[in-house]
């Protein structure tokens, strides 16, 4: 019951872009408004995935702790949504004009290699591949540190004028990497 609400309030997100195109209210550049929308829920899950085992630790409450599969996985399918709104609708499939705009926009490459450090993550994230990997799968896990990251600098580097969102990211992400290496030294 609990993975389930889990997943429905991970998914609200998408729900709610799904019916904002339904009833044309995807802003006037529906294509920037929905990679900046999928953009930003894939930074915000993946902080919340690492959010969770200091939650649990904290309240001692280890339901927190069941939840960062499906937190997880959800972050991977923003980040894929994201990368496809950019691949599909504001590239068209070009690969000169994709090209063209990673050579150009450097957070683009931050962003895809996040993008690729999570693919792993997806696939290996069921039982079955938990008992095949065995401590292999935990060490493969460690790659959702460089994935927040990579995510938290692609967004510093797309953001141009403002950056009080962007370094409030980065300061989560300090803070959440802080506790852990806290831990480990206290421990």
């Amino acid at each position: 019951m609990f993975r389930a609400l889990v997943h429905v309030v991970c998914l609200a997100p998408l729900a709610r872009l799904i019916w904002l195109g339904a009833h044309a209210g995807l802003t006037p550049n529906p294509v920037e408004f929905v990679t900046h929308r999928t953009g930003d829920w894939t930074l915000n899950l993946l902080l919340a995935t690492l959010c969770l085992t200091p939650l649990a630790r904290l309240t001692g409450a280890g339901f927190w702790t069941k939840a960062r599969r499906a937190v997880g996985l959800s972050a991977f399918l923003y980040a894929s949504l994201h990368f496809l709104t950019w691949l599909w609708l504001d590239k068209e499939f070009s690969l000169a004009e994709m090209l063209k705009d990673v050579v150009k926009r450097r957070f683009i490459t931050a962003g895809f290699s996040a993008l690729l450090l999570m693919t792993p993550l997806a696939l290996t994230s069921t039982d079955a591949w938990m008992r095949r990997l065995g401590k292999r799968w935990g060490q493969l896990h460690r790659l959702i540190y460089p994935c927040a990251a990579l995510g938290v600098i692609h967004y510093i580097w797309l953001v141009k004028r403002d950056l009080r969102w962007p370094l409030t990211y980065l300061a989560a992400l300090a803070a959440l990497l802080g506790w852990r290496a806290w831990c480990r030294r206290s421990f």
